[in-house]
């Protein structure tokens, strides 16, 4: 006997998403897909929907209908932390790090181990934590800065140490909006390298408006309007595509 063909297995599989605020859908009838150790860009004009749809995937924002599937659990059920619990990271656009904290303090407190309250005063300072530390902290280039204040880096170490926050609690997937707006082009630059070197045993979901960073960086690029597809694919086949620069990239 022939056994049917099993589908694919997607890490994400949003599918008929849709959020209306007052009558007005932000998101309508969308799906796509993201595979394991994916880098997929989603870009468009502003007001296409790009920050909802990571707000609809980390629980920030309740879908009107539809679904999102993270490693086959459904995500619109779920409340905000416990979508982190099964592997979801978000960074926000604006990086929010203790200031007041050396770098090595900032990774040290995002450590899963110290989440609950009870974690927290338990908490030991032990070589797993260290380790796992400094592991991160080369990572994102600042491991020759960990016992300086956070409030003391420049913008774009600011971001790749949130970046580092995220990645200790070392998620299945890493949702990053604009991660590169406001850096030089040589942190830009880093950042992608970065990027590409986190992702071979995780997927990132980037929002990005800086092509020649979307370039460097993304597998597969969604373009978003008017909260529908309107394009997707290589970075070669959107780029080319006359809708997407009737609507986007001519402007």
């Amino acid at each position: 006997m022939l056994v049917g063909h099993q589908p694919k297995e997607f890490l994400l599989a949003v599918e008929a998403l849709t959020v209306s605020f007052d009558g007005f859908k932000a998101v309508n009838d969308l799906s796509f897909y993201v595979d394991e150790n994916e880098i997929r860009v989603i870009i468009g004009p502003n007001g296409a929907g790009k920050t909802t749809v990571l707000d609809l995937i980390c629980g920030k924002t309740k879908a009107t209908s539809g679904s999102i599937q993270f490693r086959g659990k459904e995500l619109t059920r779920m409340k905000e932390n416990e979508i982190v619990k099964t592997g979801v990271g978000r960074k926000f656009q604006n990086p929010s790090i203790y200031d007041d904290l050396t770098v090595f303090e900032n990774l040290e407190i995002s450590y899963p181990r110290g989440r609950s309250v009870f974690g927290a005063l338990t908490f030991t300072r032990d070589a797993a934590v260290r380790d796992r530390v400094h592991e991160v902290a080369e990572m994102i280039f600042l491991k020759d800065r960990l016992h300086m204040n956070a409030d003391l880096l420049s913008h774009g170490q600011k971001q790749w140490l949130e970046i580092g926050m995220l990645l200790i609690q070392d998620p299945d997937l890493l949702m990053l909006d604009e991660p590169v707006a406001g850096m030089s082009v040589s942190e830009r630059a880093k950042t992608a390298e970065l990027l590409n070197r986190i992702i071979k045993n995780r997927s990132v979901l980037v929002i990005e408006h800086d092509m020649k960073f979307v370039e460097d960086i993304a597998h597969k690029v969604t373009v978003l309007h008017q909260g529908q597809i309107l394009s997707e694919g290589t970075m070669e086949k959107v780029k080319n595509d006359p809708k997407v620069v009737e609507v986007y990239l001519g402007h």
